[in-house]
Formats: structure tokens, sequence, C-alpha cells
């Protein structure tokens, strides 16, 4: 396959200064590289009793893809003491373990990329006692490989989720399997100009009728990437052509968020006036509005992945790669009037590069994690309370 995208490192030098002091940030836990993990390029999700889920890229099995190790699947509870529910092995788990998705019962579900039987990812299930399940290997055919994003359950026990490669034009797919491992292609997508390519990084959003709403990284009338609507059967509609250059953004990647009149939110990774990347509102007519254009230095933050999270006063809350006063990436906040402060900046010591997607409690605690930085370099789970 060509013409991938992959975003993983986004350096920008600037100049030092603290915007605002980090009082309510904590450091819940540093990876060490070991057997407990390293490197969380996903973000984690939370169970009724406030522990913590999450994968790591790796770490682990350090004789697995050595010395690296292929990752695991971890517990922390409240107290930042984590607990490793599974090791990733070579035909389990290898390279870029998305995010969890859980249901009521306790089991974990979720994707690996590069891994399994054929080496092009896979779906998989832990259960309540740690064993694994993989409902899915990918065969690099019309079915899809490398899925990046995580999935979505459904009432039956079922999961939707997307590749970011292959599939009829090797652009990509969404896919549905169900309890039993059942495969069904939904869609496969083409690409520029009346498609879109290559999704990555986060998760979808659904709404009460079943209809999911995602990005992808490229493809759409421009081919700098696509906003789009997906209905339960797999029939795509294309709701905004990121169109790049200084008045919109590109490479749209991580979560989409909606909030309560069907406003979809999320960011671009690039363009805008600054080629800085965007936060971005998409009505659900396909306007689009934008927010904010980052503008980097360490008053704003550069490169977000991740997308967005909504409260109830109409703030979001977000993260980025890099920039904010020590150019290791910042959790900002933009008001409902389009204010953005910055909530955080990483220092390293604390956490460097954050790229998981966020997950703010109902009582308003933001979480999330680094990809490197803290006390080993290996990365991190933080805590934000407002």
């Amino acid at each position: 396959m060509t013409n991938r995208v992959y975003v993983v490192t986004f350096l920008v030098v600037v100049g030092v200064a603290v915007l605002a002091p980090a009082q309510t940030f904590t450091t819940l836990y540093n990876f060490t590289g070991s057997t407990d993990g390293a490197v969380p390029f996903a973000g984690v999700i939370q169970d009724s009793a406030g522990n913590l889920y999450g994968t790591t890229n790796s770490g682990g099995d350090l004789s697995c893809f050595a010395p690296f190790g292929c990752g695991v699947v971890f517990e922390m509870n409240t107290a930042g003491t984590e607990t490793v529910l599974y090791t990733f092995s070579g035909a389990s788990g290898d390279e870029w373990n998305g995010p969890l998705a859980r249901d009521s019962q306790g089991n974990l579900y979720g994707t690996s990329w590069a891994a399994g039987t054929n080496g092009f990812g896979n779906v998989f299930k832990i259960d309540t006692a740690g064993n694994e399940t993989v409902l899915y290997n990918f065969t690099g055919g019309s079915d899809g490989c490398d899925p990046m994003q995580g999935l979505i359950l459904d009432e039956s026990g079922s999961v939707y989720g997307t590749t970011e490669g292959c599939g009829s034009s090797s652009d990509g797919t969404i896919f549905k399997v169900d309890s039993a491992g059942k495969f069904t292609l939904l869609h496969s997508f083409t690409g520029a100009p009346s498609d879109g390519a290559y999704p990555q990084n986060g998760y979808s959003t659904v709404d009460e009728s079943g209809n999911s709403y995602g990005l992808t990284a490229s493809g759409g009338a421009h081919n700098h990437g696509v906003l789009y609507e997906s209905s339960g059967s797999g029939t795509l509609t294309l709701l905004h052509s990121f169109a790049g250059g200084k008045s919109d953004g590109c490479l749209p990647l991580g979560s989409v968020q909606s909030d309560k009149f069907g406003n979809l939110y999320g960011t671009t990774f690039e363009c805008g006036s600054h080629n800085l990347g965007t936060i971005w509102k998409v009505s659900r007519k396909g306007k689009e509005t934008i927010l904010h254009n980052f503008a980097g230095g360490a008053s704003d933050g550069c490169g977000p992945q991740a997308g967005v999270v909504l409260d109830s006063k109409g703030n979001l809350y977000g993260i980025t790669l890099a920039c904010g006063a020590h150019n290791y990436g910042a959790l900002f906040r933009l008001s409902a009037k389009g204010r953005l402060t910055l909530l955080h900046s990483f220092d390293d010591s604390d956490g460097a590069y954050p790229i998981g997607e966020l997950l703010r409690t109902a009582e308003g605690t933001v979480f999330g994690t680094t990809v490197s930085g803290g006390s080993y370099y290996d990365g991190t789970v933080w805590s934000y309370v407002p």
C-alpha cells in the first residue's frame, strides 16, 4: 500500500513562557518500559468505580518485537496503582494497540495494528479474568488492514470500527464484527474526490438513531480529509471536505464530539492560518465554523491529534501534541465564546507529546496519556481537576 498518512511526532521550536500554573494537574502513573508497558498512544476509559483502562504500544513481554515489547492492556485504580490485565504477543498485538471499549459485563474490546495471524491487525476481546479472544484477524484484502481507531459497541455485542488501509481501493474500510466473530464489510473508502481515506486515531461518535460520525485523514473534494456520517448499514454521507490552506484545516485526526443540537466538533493536525491545526465545528447541515487557529509558541498549542471533549457549558477541552510553554504539548480549554486557555503545558518530567483521546467525567475531571516523558521517558497517565 502507498500514500498512507502517519503522524507520530510534531516538533516546533518555540519561545518559553508559562501561561498558567498546573496546580490541579496530577501525574497518576509513570510507565517504566518493562512489564507494566510503555508508550500509550491511546487514551483511557473509566468504569463506574472510577478505575481506568487503557493500552500501551510497547513494553510488556520485551521478547516480543524485541527489545521493545508489544504492549499491554492495563487497569489503574483511583490511587494510580496499575494492574496489567493482558500482555500482547506478536500474534495478538504488535504496534499501535488502539483505544478500548467496555461492555456492561466488564469485557474490554479493542484493535491492534499490524498484528494477528496475518500481520494485518485484529479485533480482540479481553474478559474480566484477563483472557483474550481474537474476534477477527484482518486479511489485508477487501476486508481492510491496520485498524487504528477505537470500536463502537451495540446492545447485541457486535463491534463497529474502521481500518486505516486496504479495502477495495487501499483507502481503508468500515466494518462490523459480531460476538461470534462474523465479519461484515460496511464500507470501503475510495478516496478523493467523493469519499474519504485513511481513518486514524480516536473514536467515532454515535447518535440515537445509530448513525456514526467520523473522520478520515485524507480524501474528500480537496484530498485534505473529511467528516462523514455512516448509517448502521454502512451508507456513507460526506458532511464536510476539509479544504486546507489558511481558511480551513487539513489532516483531521482523532475523535468527533457532538452536542445536544447535533453539531459536531473536532480538530485538524495541520493547515489553518498558521498551518498548525484548527478546532472546528460543523452543523448538522454541514456548515463549518473554525473556532480556533492554533498559533504555536508558549501561549498556544500546535498539532492536535485527539479531537475535543465538551462540557455542559459549551467549553471544549483538548490536547496538542507540541508547543505550549515547554514544546512538549499542552492541555487546553476553548470557552463557548472562543477564548483559548492553556490549562497545563507538559514539561517532559510530567509527560510529553499527548496523542490519545481525552476522557472527561461527569464531575469534570479530565484524564489522558502521553507517549513519552515521565520518570522513565516511557509515557504517563495523568488527570486534571478544574
